[in-house]
């Protein structure tokens, strides 16, 4: 059996089509056929139910397919490893973060990973709050996460990355869109859109603090695990959010951004990860991410 006879197979059991799989594999469809029907017999059984008009997988072609695709992984995996002896770096990374409100720091980070390091893989896993980037560290189906901090912790190391002032996120034809600054205390009244408490985000925690600090709690009207949804449901004037400064740069239409003047709170940002003994694909990536997100030698507000 030879790996050009899988991947015949695969071209195949994806297209549902000779024709269309003999383009994907740059040969005439007469050889492709030619060669499902030696592993046809190689493996004794049919792999494809064809007419006329349709080709699909028989029960068979379906059990063989999941078993095609591993040999094909293992294949490209000895490829990478072979490299990795001459010194290249190989490998899957899985990397949390919480949608928009990471637009800053992982573009350019999973950018200079796909150049450094063509080799390695990046899983990249949206909406994941502070508090499930430390479980998922520490239970390794995560190996790198944008996190809030301080993460209160001894589960994962973390690293600073931003600091972030507090702004109002408003519709845009609300009474205090057009100023300059807005006091915190002038939100007492507003009905606020923020992430659930229960989800852990340090964002949220960093709201109610600045909210707590003005002498009130905030009246939240509607809660949302997504960032965007959040700025979304405040151009529909469900209510306000407060948000780091950096999301004034990704503000859909009918929202306004305005800095908050009466607080110092700062939103941290950081990038976490396990204490244990990491792969070298994994220490490779954070290597990058010491290039490419420094920590900042002073606050920035």
């Amino acid at each position: 059996m030879e790996i050009r006879w899988m991947q015949a197979f695969i071209a195949v059991a994806e297209e549902l089509h000779f024709g269309r799989a003999a383009a994907r594999l740059h040969t005439a469809q007469s050889p492709l056929s030619q060669t499902i029907r030696k592993l046809e017999r190689e493996l004794g059984a049919t792999l494809f139910e064809r007419s006329t008009r349709s080709v699909s997988l028989t029960a068979a072609g379906q059990a063989f397919l999941p078993h095609a695709r591993a040999v094909l992984d293992e294949v490209e995996a000895a490829r990478k490893a072979t490299h990795a002896s001459a010194g290249g770096v190989y490998g899957r990374v899985a990397i949390g973060f919480s949608g928009v409100l990471n637009h800053r720091s992982l573009p350019p980070l999973t950018r200079a990973v796909r150049e450094r390091f063509p080799d390695i893989s990046l899983d990249l896993v949206g909406r994941v709050m502070t508090r499930d980037a430390v479980e998922q560290l520490n239970s390794g189906r995560l190996d790198l996460a944008f996190v809030g901090l301080p993460v209160d912790s001894s589960l994962i190391r973390t690293r600073l990355i931003a600091q972030e002032s507090l702004g109002v996120v408003l519709p845009s034809d609300h009474p205090l869109a057009a100023r300059p600054g807005v006091d915190i205390a002038e939100l007492t009244d507003q009905g606020f859109i923020t992430t659930p408490l229960s989800a852990g985000s340090a964002l949220q925690e960093s709201v109610l603090r600045a909210c707590v600090a003005a002498g009130f709690r905030p009246r939240v009207v509607q809660e949302s695990t997504d960032p965007y949804m959040i700025l979304l449901l405040v151009a529909a004037g469900v209510g306000v959010a407060l948000m780091t400064k950096s999301i004034a740069l990704v503000l859909p239409p009918g929202t306004s951004y305005v800095p908050l003047t009466g607080t110092d709170v700062a939103m941290s940002h950081g990038i976490g990860w396990s204490p244990r003994r990491g792969s070298v694909a994994r220490d490779a990536v954070l290597a990058v991410a010491e290039d490419v997100l420094p920590t900042p030698e002073v606050e920035m507000r």
